[in-house]
């Protein structure tokens, strides 16, 4: 199944400074995963493995948590989960999205990782456990970064 894809405006329009930015900074000058951000520009949710110890690392790493290697490889997670817990943001949202509220946010599982991540297009009396959920690339319309949702 193919990832769907939403571009999406940055909430109020507010200029936060960098470390209240919630969509980091993606390029290669700016951070040494720069691969994830491409890799889900084109629908396609990774993340690094070690090849040392085999370890599956989420987030991204650069040098895994578990041996110290920095030999790392990029792996595709797929487009698919499976949610594993959840919950409703009805107050007390981030800086900006204070006017989404409520929204869902849930852990996904994939494999043997679970990612938090927001649950689109679903409310939470509907959501249950053990739901395939799938997953959504967001863009922002003001400069093209991307992130990672997910949606039933």
């Amino acid at each position: 199944m193919k990832a769907s894809r939403e571009k999406i405006t940055q909430p109020d329009k507010i200029d936060l400074p960098q470390m209240l930015d919630f969509y980091p900074l993606q390029d290669e000058k700016d951070t040494r995963i720069s691969q994830f951000f491409k890799n889900l520009k084109t629908g396609q949710l990774t993340t690094t493995k070690c090849k040392t110890c085999g370890s599956v690392l989420w987030p991204p790493r650069v040098v895994c948590s578990g041996c110290m290697s920095e030999e790392l490889e990029w792996v595709n997670l797929g487009t698919e989960g499976e949610l594993y817990a959840f919950t409703e943001m009805k107050a007390g949202a981030p800086l900006g999205f204070e006017k989404d509220v409520p929204f869902c946010i849930g852990l996904v599982k994939i494999g043997s990782l679970l990612i938090s991540s927001r649950i689109d297009e679903a409310r939470y009396e509907d959501l249950k456990i053990g739901q395939r959920v799938h997953l959504k690339v967001v863009e922002l319309e003001d400069d093209g970064r991307v992130f990672y949702r997910f949606k039933v």
